[in-house]
């Protein structure tokens, strides 16, 4: 009994010992993203009352790590909603980001909405005050790589709460504030 303990105790201060070392070694730090550009090229309601909304959203994606690549892997979402309503939804590219690398992406949003007559009223009002929010949500798989070790996938979960002055189609919308969180989840 004594002596399973004692194992037990050693091997969690072994692998203790190890995370320490492996994160003075690498030193890891969450990317960070920013929203660069929004360009709404439809948004129209439906003979059926639904809204119809497709926006092309520009995105930097930062890794400000010295020795860690990221591998964001197929099956990324970008959203964006207004009000908990999801207004359009696309899908991030699967590449490599290399160490102390930035990317653009460019990803086009489409989606349809229930509902639409009462929420383009409720953004018909909101422009009218120049002030929209909007709520860009990502969910990224990604694998993390270390050296020539690559990583189990996580997940890269975010949140840009943006304020645009219009939801103009075929303008480009200037983002009057853009405050994004991120998170991993294992």
């Amino acid at each position: 009994m004594y002596c399973t303990i004692g194992i037990l105790v050693f091997v969690f201060i072994i692998i203790g010992a190890t995370a320490g070392i492996l994160y003075l070694i690498f030193q890891p730090k969450l990317p960070n993203y920013s929203v660069d550009s929004l360009k709404i090229s439809d948004l129209r309601l439906n003979l059926d009352m639904t809204l119809y909304a497709k926006f092309d959203v520009k995105i930097t994606a930062n890794n400000p790590n010295k020795k860690i690549g990221i591998h964001y892997e197929q099956g990324g979402r970008l959203s964006v909603w207004y009000t908990n309503t999801k207004l359009c939804q696309g899908t991030l590219p699967k590449f490599y980001q290399g160490h102390q690398n930035k990317t653009l992406l460019n990803v086009a949003l489409t989606g349809q909405t229930q509902y639409g007559n009462t929420l383009m009223n409720a953004l018909q009002q909101q422009q009218q005050t120049g002030r929209i929010p909007l709520d860009l949500k990502v969910d990224a798989p990604v694998a993390i790589q270390l050296g020539r070790l690559k990583l189990m996938k996580v997940w890269i979960l975010g949140e840009c709460l943006l304020v645009v002055d219009s939801l103009t189609a075929n303008n480009l919308i200037s983002i009057k504030a853009n405050n994004c969180s991120f998170r991993l989840k294992l």
